[in-house]
């Protein structure tokens, strides 16, 4: 098996207290969690709907990647990630298909995964990441 769902869309957001507000609007429930990922510089907050969750990501340094992605984009969506078996066989999947991939090695990411990134130049603009529960 290879990818088997959207895991989360994840949006960069310049306020997390502000953006958890209109979300929380926007999909009539509340955030099920936060929680701080110290080695990406970032605040996240999660809302699920359906079997997809929404991450909004806000900086907590201005080093990340979280506010340079917003100094030269905008808020918006940030990343798109897929929900996998066994990550370290999509690595090698992926790799031989000639994707480029960030971290070769998982890091630990938010919401209990384990993470890889896919450079957004071998997905036609769109960053994409690998998640696999821990």
């Amino acid at each position: 098996m290879m990818m088997k769902k959207i895991e989360h869309l994840g949006i960069a957001v310049a306020d997390l207290k502000k953006s958890n507000e209109l979300f929380k609007k926007l999909l009539g429930k509340e955030h099920y969690k936060e929680e701080a990922v110290e080695g990406e510089g970032v605040k996240t907050s999660f809302f699920q709907v359906g079997d997809t969750k929404i991450e909004l990501l806000e900086a907590s340094r201005e080093d990340s990647p979280i506010a340079k992605f917003i100094s030269k984009k905008s808020e918006g969506i940030h990343h798109i990630a897929f929900d996998v078996q066994d990550i370290y066989a999509e690595i090698e999947r992926l790799k031989s298909e000639g994707f480029e991939i960030l971290n070769e090695v998982p890091k630990e990411g938010a919401d209990n995964k384990l993470v890889v990134f896919l450079h957004p130049r071998s997905t036609n603009g769109v960053l994409v990441e690998l998640c696999q529960e821990r």
